[in-house]
């Protein structure tokens, strides 16, 4: 997967870069698990509900260099990218998101462009 200096969810209007003062610690604090490759992903549901099946999911890719990253909704199973800003009945999982993402910006994780 390619990653970007900024990245943001198909649909938004705001960007985020990963933070300066991110490291390899910070990351796995905050969630991210290395990949076989040295790059840190993070998968989340969007849905109060662990175990929920049928929500989408946010997955965030940092490079192993910690300087670029990759930001995307996806379907359940992960091999779509959908739009959490085109439809209304996808609010609960859009404001899930953003709070996800203002999590990681208190973080330290992301910054917001």
């Amino acid at each position: 997967m390619a990653t970007y200096k900024k990245d943001s969810l198909l649909g938004s209007d705001q960007s985020f870069t990963v933070n300066e003062e991110a490291k390899r610690y910070t990351l796995r604090d905050n969630g991210f698990t290395e990949t076989k490759n040295g790059s840190f992903q993070y998968e989340r549901v969007l849905s109060t509900h662990a175990m929920d099946k049928k929500a989408p999911k946010l997955k965030i890719t940092i490079s192993k260099e910690i300087d670029e990253l990759k930001i995307s909704a996806v379907t359940p199973n992960g091999l779509k990218k959908i739009d959490l800003y085109k439809s209304q009945d996808l609010q609960k999982e859009r404001e899930f998101a953003e709070n996800i993402l203002l999590n990681l910006i208190e973080g330290k994780v992301l910054s917001k462009v």
